[in-house]
């Protein structure tokens, strides 16, 4: 009986300590990325917005450009379902686009489909 205890008990620790634990950790404000290459025609986990309201605003939809620059997280935000959403900014200051200051990013997808490199 005493082992089904121990064992009871040892299992409630263990899932209280994994409960505990979040991915949050390996991400956080100030951490520096670099854009890479998407693996389809456009970027699918990031979310640069459509060429449309970039113009509107004054700026030049060219995707190209984006690729290689150094971007800084500027919030960490973990939803309900697991994804790790975060705000991304450029690392010099300047604009994406020459018309937006900051774009979203599913930061584990991207890093996984190589549109974000951890530098």
């Amino acid at each position: 009986m005493k082992k089904y205890i121990l064992a009871f008990t040892f299992s409630i620790c263990a899932i209280g300590l994994y409960a505990q634990t979040s991915s949050t950790a390996e991400i956080e404000v100030g951490d520096t990325f670099e854009i890479g290459r998407p693996d389809a025609a456009q970027y699918q986990h990031i979310d640069f917005p459509k060429p449309n309201l970039i113009i509107k605003r004054g700026g030049l939809a060219n995707y190209k450009r984006v690729e290689g620059n150094k971007v800084t997280v500027t919030s960490v935000k973990e939803k309900k379902d697991g994804t790790l959403l975060v705000k991304l900014k450029k690392a010099d200051g300047s604009r994406f686009f020459g018309s937006h200051w900051q774009v979203a990013a599913n930061v584990k997808e991207a890093m996984a489909s190589g549109e974000l490199r951890k530098i």
